[in-house]
């Protein structure tokens, strides 16, 4: 048996491939015909190029046109002059074999990129390595299995699903995932739970202690995986699949009913998105609402300037009126950190987490920020929106924002642009400082937003992104219970609100605490709402104030999940 981290929820029953993503075995060759290998390796470039226009078409279908951006990406690698021409150069001038040429060059870019201090330019390597390893296995000639022509239903298992792997696969044919590396915030992970297939992740070595055809058997939650079991256990996961699927369907009669305790206490149970593609899956699990629209997507995916006004305003436009006129939490502007924009310079920091970032870019740069601000009130005609800040640390930055809304709206009615009267403007509670003075704060927002992802990082002060500390990561940190608590008790006395659209609101083991805390509104990924309404539609609420009491008097998180984990058979 082998344990890991149980990455998307699910039962799965099947044969084993073996995805091999193994090192390249490349030797340096001294070449006499070099433009041979020139156009030996123009011709892997140009079938690489054909291939991932492929990939990238199947994956807008598939994913939707933000997840098919990795691949338009991939192209652009391709494209480079630097990459390839400098490859070139290095075949004639050192006489050397296309794939030795092609691989050095890759390595040096790859050093380049991974030495930087920038998370979102280290995550750009893998981009390089992706690609040119693509490139590399056509000039070596080696065949690569091709996950869109699936015959079989297979479990994969890998170091590590690339995206080219995800977007090209046959969905229908495939049952779950097993790999070495990644954790519940992994790309894979993200990938399983959007497709809803059940993967574990972070087995170490699942790749070298299975073969193609062994039999598998795992658990998407709790992260077992059994390889080649005797018929008695191959039973036993039969019997707890067919309940798996049982319960699936049966959440199912809970689509269009209200999440409401037992002893009439409602909340609003939403949705978290990145593009209006992502509405389809909120649609599904009949979700409540958006929750949190993370806007930066639609600056990162330009190429070569912020996007127009007229490109926001249809944005908002489609999210807003794709749902109907249920309430959309749209986020403002919030780059910098881990995300960059191609056509905007930010200068190196030491701590860019720390740094010159979401609102405080928006509140240098106020050309931006009006933009962006006229776009979403235009489209407030459409639905019903609420404004969202990020990373508020001060009054002074609130009201700061605030004045800039109300010079726009002053412009919009000078100009004679309708808008909608009634829009909602609050802010997210993800500093301490901000939690620490959420009773001033709350005099001057319609609601909070808790944005658990860098509360836990900032209170904790930890990296998030640092495996070595990851465990103190952890959202049942008591500092962090009792930080959520405070924002929700000094929202209420001012008679406002207060979601969550961090990763907590979707964690089964938080939701009691949360509720019982008075959590109004809970955002998560898709597929989580349901099992939630499941779980608040059937305890009183009075009985989760006394149980959310009772958590805030412990020590330690263990203690905390232990305590969960007994009174609800988690």
């Amino acid at each position: 048996m082998y344990k890991g981290t149980g990455a998307s929820p699910g039962v799965a029953l099947g044969k084993a491939l073996v995805i091999e993503h193994s090192e390249l075995n490349i030797e340096k060759k001294n070449i006499e015909n070099v433009e041979t290998e020139v156009e030996k390796l123009q011709a892997a470039v140009e079938e690489s190029k054909k291939e991932l226009e492929q990939v990238k078409e199947r994956a807008k279908v598939e994913l939707g046109e933000h997840e098919a951006e990795i691949f338009e990406a991939h192209l652009l690698v391709l494209q480079d002059p630097e990459l390839i021409d400098q490859t070139i150069a290095k075949i004639r001038d050192e006489k050397v074999n296309a794939d030795f040429a092609l691989n050095e060059v890759k390595e040096m870019f790859v050093s380049i990129f991974e030495s930087m201090d920038n998370e979102y330019m280290r995550e750009r390597a893998a981009d390089i390595k992706d690609v040119t390893n693509r490139v590399l296995r056509h000039i070596l000639g080696i065949k690569v299995v091709d996950l869109s022509a699936l015959s079989e239903e297979v479990i994969l298992i890998a170091h590590d699903l690339t995206p080219s792997d995800t977007a090209t696969m046959n969905k229908k044919m495939v049952l779950g995932f097993l790999t070495n590396i990644g954790g519940r915030t992994s790309h894979t992970a993200i990938m399983a739970r959007t497709l809803e297939i059940a993967a574990v992740v972070g087995l170490s070595d699942v790749t070298e202690n299975v073969k193609d055809g062994d039999f598998i058997v795992f658990n998407g939650e709790t992260g077992q995986v059994i390889v080649n079991p005797d018929e008695k256990v191959i039973n036993e996961y039969r019997d707890l699949k067919a309940k798996f699927d049982e319960e699936k369907e049966a959440l199912k009669q809970l689509i269009g009913k209200t999440s409401i305790t037992l002893d009439g206490r409602h909340v609003e149970l939403a949705g978290n998105i990145g593009s209006p593609n992502d509405l389809e899956g909120l649609i599904k699990n009949d979700a409540e609402g958006v929750g949190l629209y993370r806007t930066e997507f639609l600056y990162m995916d330009k190429e070569d300037d912020f996007p127009s006004e007229e490109e926001q305003y249809e944005a908002y436009k489609a999210v807003l009126e794709g749902m109907n006129g249920k309430p959309i939490v749209i986020r403002t502007l919030d780059i910098g950190g881990d995300k960059e924009l191609k056509y905007f310079k930010m200068d190196e920091e030491m701590n860019p987490f720390l740094g010159y970032r979401a609102i405080r870019l928006c509140l240098d740069r106020t050309d931006i920020f009006k933009t962006q601000l006229r776009a979403l009130y235009r489209a407030s005609v459409h639905g019903k929106l609420r404004i969202m800040f990020p990373m508020i640390s001060s009054l002074e930055e609130l009201l700061k924002s605030k004045e800039i809304i109300k010079e726009v709206l002053s412009e919009m009615d000078a100009e004679g642009i309708e808008y909608a009267k009634d829009v909602e403007v609050g802010m997210m509670i993800e500093i301490p400082s901000a939690a620490v003075i959420s009773d001033i704060l709350a005099k001057h927002v319609d609601f909070f937003s808790i944005g658990t992802n860098d509360l836990i990082q900032y209170t904790c002060a930890v990296d998030r992104m640092n495996q070595k500390i990851s465990y103190l990561y952890n959202q049942f940190n008591p500092a962090v219970l009792r930080l959520i608590k405070m924002v929700i008790d000094n929202a209420h006395k001012e008679g406002k609100w207060v979601g969550m659209c961090g990763e907590a609101a979707g964690d089964q083991r938080m939701i009691p605490i949360l509720l019982g805390m008075g959590l109004d509104e809970f955002s998560m990924s898709p597929i989580s709402i349901l099992p939630a309404r499941k779980f608040i539609t059937s305890v009183n609420y009075e009985d989760m104030k006394k149980f959310a009491n009772e958590v805030l008097t412990m020590g330690t998180a263990e203690e905390i999940k232990a305590y969960v984990d007994k009174t609800f058979n988690m």
